[in-house]
């Protein structure tokens, strides 16, 4: 199982070529072995987060490595995907759900700032219940107290005239439940569940969520089936932001790979097979 995601290489700004300086993409693609019967480990870095660079990481492989590639997890980015459908045309592609929950939030945020703005004539300040109760809208319903969840019904109550917060975060929860949900009859029954709310508050930022999700719904269901994570992708992005950090950022993205690896490979030595 393979899984690929894209970390951001801020200091890589502008290499030397034989045409002369050329600004680099300050984007990285990692590729990592995500088997959980297996320990994680990555197996190649790509400059660029596109299609080709896929693609082409793939296709330098060997003949058995691509033929042993079963599911690749990604997030939601059509360019992955339009590449792993080109290099592994018989692989599984599945969406990771944390990538899924987060629109979910970044829905929540956008419908928020927008009432405050509609109603107050401003961004939202810390005298405004909405905003000063912020990354409590974006929690996860279940794991609020009963006391978050009165303190939150005041919140929407007070600072909520139109009832487009709370439609939101009722939205985002729903969704919630579908991506935590394994049996078949009940996804497509939280499914439904879903695109009626979204349809029925008729706001364009839950409009384009359902979009999203049935958009990508074929690979939704991958992961609901398998339950497949690309969890071990950032943990990898962590030790590469680690490794940028030290070295106070990298001009030349060969050797920004090459730390990376090197930093890797002793830090997280290969276990010896059994």
């Amino acid at each position: 199982m393979l899984g690929i995601d894209e970390t951001r290489a801020r200091s890589v700004r502008w290499v030397l070529e034989p045409a002369g300086w050329k600004r680099s993409d300050p984007w990285l693609t990692s590729f990592v072995d995500t088997d959980p019967t297996r320990s994680g480990r990555l197996l190649g870095l790509a400059p660029g987060r596109s299609g080709g660079c896929v693609k082409a990481w793939l296709g330098a492989q060997s003949q058995a490595f691509r033929a042993g590639v079963e599911v690749v997890v990604i997030d939601p980015s059509a360019p992955y995907a339009s590449g792993i459908r080109a290099a592994l045309p018989d692989a599984q592609i599945a969406v990771d759900h944390w990538h899924l929950v987060r629109l979910g939030n970044d829905m929540v945020t956008e419908v928020r700032q927008r009432v405050a703005r509609e109603q107050l004539g401003r961004r939202g300040r810390k005298l405004d219940p909405a905003w000063a109760h912020r990354r409590m809208l974006l929690t996860a319903g279940n794991r609020l107290s009963a006391r978050q969840l009165t303190r939150l019904g005041h919140v929407l109550a007070a600072d909520d005239p139109t009832d487009e917060i709370g439609a939101a975060w009722a939205v985002k929860e729903l969704l919630r439940q579908l991506l935590s949900e394994r049996d078949p009859d009940r996804i497509r029954h939280r499914l439904w569940k879903f695109y009626d709310a979204a349809a029925r508050v008729n706001m364009p930022e839950t409009a384009r969520l359902a979009t999203t999700i049935e958009t990508w719904w074929p690979h939704i269901e991958v992961f609901l089936r398998l339950d497949v994570t690309n969890a071990r992708n950032q943990g990898f992005n962590r030790i590469i932001k680690q490794v940028k950090r030290v070295a106070c950022g990298f001009r030349n993205m060969d050797n920004y790979q090459r730390r990376i690896l090197t930093h890797i490979a002793i830090t997280r030595p290969r276990q010896a097979a059994a």
